[in-house]
């Protein structure tokens, strides 16, 4: 499979209105890499660099390449943010990767983690062992945001939540094997600061500047990410923190070893549009800056930023919605309260949020509550008010925030809008409230802090539990998702492209990243079931009575999940390697995360057990087999969805990232199973193999046909995408609603390339496409993927002949 020849073509920049010039239209697509040392290292990645630029990839987008812990396979918990990871290379592997890649006419994009270090072990952490070792005297304490203060929950002393049971202390000893002293807890080693050694470990950690406490104990004086003790905040407001964890990049902007930075949870920073301002003088005007902002639903990205667009998943959001059947919504919804005893609906998920928002506040995020309440009490100039009514009101206001954080530009006005809707509630809060209000328009401390605990409850209250929780159809509950809208109309859809088109012609799109809950296929094929509503309600039905789940809500989750990732072929699942432990996986962490029957903090190994008992059932049992039939029956439907999806993200406005192996059928579900080794080898030899237009099947041979067709297209002609015009086209006809189409092409010129894409395909397996046309702008247009050509008025029976998507280019 050879890509056409493409034309000489012109680029001329269509972000030059904008706050960038040349290099983000050089980005016309991005190929994700999960880089981990025992796998994949700048060295591998090399290897494959000729079969992406074959693919039509222009950059690869690397996950953190810092030094991160070891053995670490997602880069995320960096232990030292001032060299490039030796384990996946080194300075010298980023050098030849970037040359590598330069040399074939494309490019890097890396990720970068401002927010937080890898503390887990803290010897790896040179950093953080100085300031275990010396305390407030440290020179890289204000490095870290700590509470010193003698009320903070440990003496003034540093606490660390790492007992794992009463009897930790007893285990405590002293390591005299190395080059200094060390207390021992198990396979962790402390410092012992200057002047405290003795013969007795638990004398000597009564001198420590810190003190190690029960992880269940509510108490952690420093700031975490979210909830994750492992993971220790820096301060990026301070200059030398800045300038000693921007080091690196500065030095790859230097030397032009990248094109362009994705910034990693920026609402956790004090400040992050002014980190980001400071970030892109650092980078320059041409690199692309993209943030990993989650936008709750309508939420606009402040356009005050100096960045390029998001990581994606608000077009996520769009390009799965658009091709869910409203009409499957009201059966799914009562097949909920069958069995969940809820509909998982717009008001359950509302009374739900505020519920477990509130519960992560009071117990997850104590030690940030505790601590932000102490910082209002203090602003609002009110240090002997009475701590349990202020810590009551802040909470009632951070659980019906309905946004990660509401300082930025767009959102100006909704803090105030909240307080005076929980006054409006709660008259007894109106005292509280009003301290509330004097220190956030302080504009210090407690403001600052108020955003940061915002997004952290958010994160753990909807990601990371009510997603778990709703279980009506869950493909919807995705990062940046909002499974209380029950699909996206065609106008929506249109609309929100046209904004993207418009607004943020370099945004990032995407389908699948190593934290989405579910892969893209596998979302798509679940979506498919809201166009069999019925048929689904029934078969559960009959189903939990033959083989009776741990509870309703459980099952209802899993059995959706299993249907997402059962094989499609007719085969047993149980053959299938590997299957039945990512199952087994997947479902305790899905049952921890949720919290309802058992928990991370406290597993209930009774309701474990009986769940774990249920899945073998279901797999080796009659339910396995009848759900593998409607499986391999639904097949086709499920293709379809992921291919219309897959060519609409990868010809739609902003630059399309492909997740590593996606441009094959992937079953992933949450991490880490969505982050295991691809194997490119087959892909290599597939995009080789190919010779004319594959059929639907288990091989994904067709995704790959519509990947690199439309890849090639963005190449040969770039300027109709970044920065290209939108025009939305619509069907006429009986089956015209299952149409989803648009055109794309230059500015101030005639439509160039056309997307056509079936959704809800169940209905035209009966129906067909009867008399349903598509008007076509002026030309003769022929679609890449199938050879064929068409003028005037296309008959989608037509179009749609071989494959149930259509690229058609004038």
């Amino acid at each position: 499979m050879t890509p056409p020849e493409a034309p000489e073509t012109h680029v001329t920049d269509p972000l030059s209105l904008r706050r960038t010039t040349a290099r983000p239209t050089t980005i016309r697509s991005t190929y994700r890499l999960q880089l981990r040392p025992d796998a994949l290292t700048f060295s591998d990645a090399r290897t494959i660099a000729e079969y992406l630029q074959q693919l039509g990839i222009s950059h690869l987008y690397l996950s953190p390449i810092l030094t991160a812990a070891h053995g670490s396979n997602h880069g995320y918990d960096v232990t030292d943010p001032t060299t490039v990871s030796a384990a996946l290379g080194g300075p010298a592997g980023l050098k030849a990767l970037s040359d590598e890649v330069r040399s074939r006419g494309m490019g890097l994009v890396v990720d970068l983690v401002p927010n937080h270090v890898g503390v887990a072990d803290p010897r790896q952490n040179a950093w953080w062992w100085d300031v275990l070792r010396n305390g407030r005297e440290s020179s890289f304490a204000h490095y870290f945001d700590i509470d010193w203060s003698p009320g903070n929950g440990a003496g003034g002393r540093l606490a660390l939540p790492v007992l794992q049971s009463e009897n930790d202390p007893a285990a405590l000893t002293v390591d005299r094997s190395g080059p200094e002293p060390m207390l021992a807890l198990h396979d962790l080693r402390f410092p012992i600061a200057p002047g405290t050694d003795g013969d007795n470990a638990l004398r000597i950690h009564d001198k420590q500047h810190y003190r190690l406490v029960s992880w269940k104990a509510g108490v952690c004086t420093y700031r975490r990410f979210f909830a994750v003790s492992s993971l220790a905040a820096i301060r990026q407001e301070d200059n030398e923190v800045f300038e000693a964890t921007h080091r690196e990049l500065a030095a790859w902007c230097e030397h032009d070893l990248i094109d362009g930075v994705r910034i990693d949870h920026p609402d956790g920073l004090s400040y992050p549009a002014a980190y980001l301002a400071r970030v892109r003088r650092l980078i320059g005007p041409n690199r692309l800056l993209l943030v990993e902002k989650i936008l709750a639903n309508r939420e606009p990205l402040d356009p005050t930023l100096p960045v390029d667009g998001t990581t994606g998943y608000d077009a996520l959001a769009d390009l799965g919605g658009v091709l869910i059947k409203p009409e499957g919504e009201q059966a799914l919804t009562e097949l909920s309260k069958k069995l969940a005893g809820h509909g998982s609906d717009r008001a359950w998920i509302g009374e739900t949020e505020h519920r477990i928002k509130r519960a992560v506040a009071e117990n997850l995020l104590a030690p940030e509550i505790r601590r932000l309440v102490a910082a209002i009490k203090r602003d609002g100039g009110a240090e002997s008010f009475d701590t349990m009514a202020m810590t009551n009101a802040t909470i009632e206001v951070l659980a019906f925030m309905p946004v990660y954080r509401a300082d930025y530009a767009p959102l100006a006005g909704m803090i105030g809008a909240v307080i005076a809707e929980v006054e409006k509630r709660n008259s007894e809060l109106t005292v509280p409230l009003a301290v509330l209000v004097a220190a956030l328009a302080a504009d210090g401390e407690a403001a600052v802090r108020f955003s940061q605990v915002c997004g952290a409850v958010t994160a753990k209250a909807v990601e990371d539990t009510m997603f778990y929780q709703a279980a009506r159809l869950v493909s919807l509950q995705e990062v940046g998702g909002n499974p209380a809208r029950f699909g996206h109309s065609l106008n929506e859809f249109h609309l929100s492209n046209t904004e993207r088109a418009h607004r943020w012609p370099a945004t990032m799109t995407t389908l699948s990243t190593h934290d989405t809950k579910r892969g893209e296929d596998v979302r798509a094929r679940i979506g498919v079931l809201s166009q069999i509503a019925d048929t689904w309600a029934q078969c559960v039905e009959a189903w939990d009575e033959a083989a009776p789940g741990p509870d309703g809500a459980t099952t209802l989750f899993l059995l959706q999940n299993m249907f997402g990732v059962w094989p499609a072929d007719g085969r047993p699942a149980a053959s299938v390697p590997g299957l039945r432990e990512r199952l087994h996986l997947f479902a305790e962490k899905s049952i921890r995360e949720a919290g309802t029957k058992t928990s991370w903090e406290e597993p209930d190994a009774e309701f474990e057990a009986a769940v774990h008992s249920w899945i073998d059932t279901v797999i080796d049992g009659p339910v396995g087999s009848e759900l593998g039939d409607l499986v391999h029956e639904l097949a086709p439907h499920a293709w379809s969805d992921a291919l219309s999806q897959k060519l609409l993200q990868l010809c739609g406005p902003g630059i399309p990232d492909i997740y590593q192996g996606c441009e094959l059928w992937e079953d992933s579900l949450v991490d880490p199973d969505n982050r295991r080794p691809v194997d490119f080898t087959i892909r290599i030899g597939m995009l080789q193999s190919l010779t004319g237009t594959p059929a639907l099947d288990t091989t994904g041979a067709a995704k790959m046909w519509i990947v690199a067709y439309a890849l090639w297209l963005r190449r040969e002609r770039p300027d109709c995408f970044v920065g290209g015009t939108y025009l939305p086209l619509f069907a006429t006809g009986e089956q015209a609603g299952r149409l989803v189409s648009y055109a794309r092409g230059r500015v101030g010129a005639a439509p160039e390339v056309i997307v056509a894409t079936t959704r809800h395909s169940l209905g035209l397996a009966e129906t067909g496409w009867g008399d349903t046309t598509l008007d076509l702008p002026q030309g003769t247009w022929t679609d890449r993927l199938t050879g064929h050509t068409f003028q005037g008025r296309a008959r989608l029976e037509k179009l749609f002949g071989l494959l149930p998507v259509a690229l058609l280019v004038r």
